[in-house]
């Protein structure tokens, strides 16, 4: 079987998804101690919100499949990258923590469908016939 080559814009794009995996769980390490004193919460809170984004990135994995059965790779990475996008920047501009909480699941919507979708899909590699 032959590979179609990639094109530049999709390869790109898979460098861009790379980058919204990875900005969320820097965001939250660096910024969660002035997160917790703005927002006057104890320290076990980044527990509730590591549980919602964990829920959202479950859903998404698990759901791939079907959505790549509706959509292309480079469209569910192009949304995938847009809700991290609106995730982080709903982080900065909230004052309420609650909305912290809900936009967790969509870091995680994002990041898990991001996961899903740049995993390599190969055909099956066979043992070499003796």
């Amino acid at each position: 079987m032959r590979q179609q080559p990639s094109s530049p814009l999709l390869v790109m794009l898979a460098y861009v998804s790379f980058i919204s995996l990875g900005l969320p769980d820097a965001l939250l390490g660096v910024a969660w101690p002035s997160m917790r004193g703005f927002f006057h919460v104890p320290l076990d809170a980044l527990g509730t919100l590591l549980v919602m984004f964990t829920t959202g990135y479950l859903l998404s994995s698990c759901s791939s499949g079907r959505i790549l059965a509706h959509i292309n790779v480079g469209s569910l990475l192009t949304l995938s990258c847009l809700a991290t996008a609106a995730s982080l920047l709903g982080y900065a501009l909230t004052p309420w923590w609650g909305t912290i909480v809900a936009l967790g699941v969509l870091a995680g919507l994002g990041a898990g469908a991001i996961d899903a979708g740049v995993k390599p899909t190969s055909p099956r590699v066979t043992a070499p016939a003796r």
